[in-house]
């Protein structure tokens, strides 16, 4: 396990890479639909490891205790991410629109449990836009006041 990542979240990542690379396996319109949604989903996953989930990990600390100056690594992790934000968003928009001809390609040709992971992938997205990313960028700032006021 990546000591950065969240535990669940790495679980959940690895769980719908393995998934994907199931329906790819799939063959037909779901193989090729499956395989077009890996090469947008890859590179962005990528991206979400090396500096959008990384700052989550702090999470649990700081519920209960304030930050400490170890923590301070995680500042341009979080600077990187809001900088990025439209870009992260703009892949979703990309992923879950091939997201999408997965999910209608392996109706077509009653792969049901493929359709219901894509549905689950875009719900993913829709987590990651709504409540992770944000979260990822207030504990930055949190880690900013409260580092800054610790210094005065």
């Amino acid at each position: 396990m990546k000591a950065d990542i969240p535990e669940a979240l790495q679980i959940e990542h690895e769980e719908l890479r393995e998934q994907l690379g199931k329906a790819a396996a799939a063959g037909g319109k779901t193989g090729e639909a499956a395989q077009r949604v890996m090469k947008v989903l890859h590179p962005h996953i990528l991206l979400e490891e090396e500096f959008a989930i990384p700052p989550l990990t702090l999470l649990p600390r700081l519920a209960v205790a304030p930050a400490t100056p170890d923590m301070r690594r995680f500042l341009a992790l979080s600077e990187k991410l809001k900088a990025s934000l439209p870009r992260m968003l703009a892949e979703h928009k990309l992923i879950v629109e091939a997201l999408g001809g997965l999910m209608q390609a392996a109706q077509e040709e009653g792969h049901t449990g493929y359709a219901r992971y894509a549905r689950k992938m875009i719900v993913h997205a829709q987590l990651e836009e709504e409540i992770l990313y944000p979260a990822s960028i207030l504990v930055g700032e949190y880690l900013r006041a409260s580092l800054e006021k610790a210094h005065e």
